[in-house]
């Protein structure tokens, strides 16, 4: 099984996502003779899972079913088992395409943490690049090299463990682009334009506080990194729903023009918002945000490696 390369069917030892439904879903390692307890009952991975297509809709023992989907990047940021704070899919979108990535791209990470970004930096450089990572912590380097090698992408990364602020990143001038996720990205800067190419490339730091960002500025403009620029993206989610409105009063001549138009019996009629007129109500359909959103995750910094 690999992350980048999609199979058919379920094997021992895959990574798969037990989907109960949009908002309720988990990873489960497969393997021979192990059962998975979920509210509708138990999967037995035996009978199944192995041998099965991904997608396919698996009847639990109190006779609900699941569906068994194949591991994404994203679907992977939604499920995986959380180390540190990590990047979600509306950030990692706009670092991909600012960073300009693309198959064949060499990427500088630092810190490797819960690997949600991983994961989707290796997807968008495979088949033929590569992702050096840096991780401070060791335990977390040692299980990100475990799921690299679970997840069949071993071969397309190389975790270190070390500090980059002081180490940098153990490659020089091969990278195309350079992510920084660190308490203080300004201290590794140097390092990140030693790692990147002679003829230039792109760098991105997350940073969740303003002060963070102010100094990191600072010091790609001492590096004399050009283009520098801090957004933040913020996610708004709308539910479609149906609402009822009051019909406005607009007098009895209004009211009698309408209803001499609207024929109740005629059958093209049926269904229509007009329906409602005798009740004083019209139904619509109508997109309304969700009462909470999710708010403030970090800023992003992105600046260019001047060629002078």
């Amino acid at each position: 099984m690999s992350f980048i390369e999609y199979g058919d069917t379920i094997k021992d030892g895959d990574t798969a996502i037990v989907f109960l439904g949009h908002e309720s879903m988990f990873p489960v390692k497969v393997q021979h003779g192990t059962v998975t307890q979920t509210k509708y009952g138990v999967i037995r991975h035996s009978m199944d899972l192995i041998g099965k297509k991904y997608g396919s809709k698996v009847t639990c023992s109190k006779g609900g079913w699941v569906f068994i989907l194949h591991p994404t990047p994203e679907l992977w940021t939604m499920n995986l088992p959380h180390r540190t704070q990590i990047l979600y899919s509306t950030d990692i979108s706009i670092i991909t395409m600012m960073l300009e990535l693309k198959p064949g791209s060499i990427v500088c990470e630092s810190g490797t943490g819960s690997g949600s970004l991983s994961h989707a930096l290796i997807r968008t450089v495979a088949p033929t690049g590569h992702l050096y990572t840096v991780e401070f912590h060791q335990q977390r380097a040692e299980k990100a090299r475990e799921e690299f090698r679970e997840h069949g992408v071993e071969h397309l990364v190389t975790v270190t463990n070390q500090d980059v602020c002081k180490n940098g990143f153990g490659v020089s001038n091969i990278a195309d682009a350079v992510f920084l996720d660190i308490p203080s990205p300004w201290e590794a800067i140097g390092h990140a334009k030693a790692a990147l190419k002679a003829e230039g490339g792109r760098i991105c730091s997350f940073s969740p506080c303003i002060e963070q960002v102010q100094r990191t500025c600072l010091a790609m403009e001492e590096y004399g990194f050009t283009e520098i620029n801090t957004l933040e993206i913020l996610l708004r989610v709308y539910n479609v729903r149906t609402i009822s409105l009051q019909i406005p009063d607009l007098g009895k001549a209004a009211e009698d023009n309408s209803i001499a138009g609207f024929d109740s019996s005629n059958p093209s009629n049926q269904g229509s918002p007009c329906t409602n007129l005798q009740q004083g109500t019209v139904q619509f359909k109508s997109g309304v945000p969700q009462k909470e959103m999710v708010g403030h995750t970090g800023y992003l910094t992105f600046a260019t490696k001047s060629l002078f």
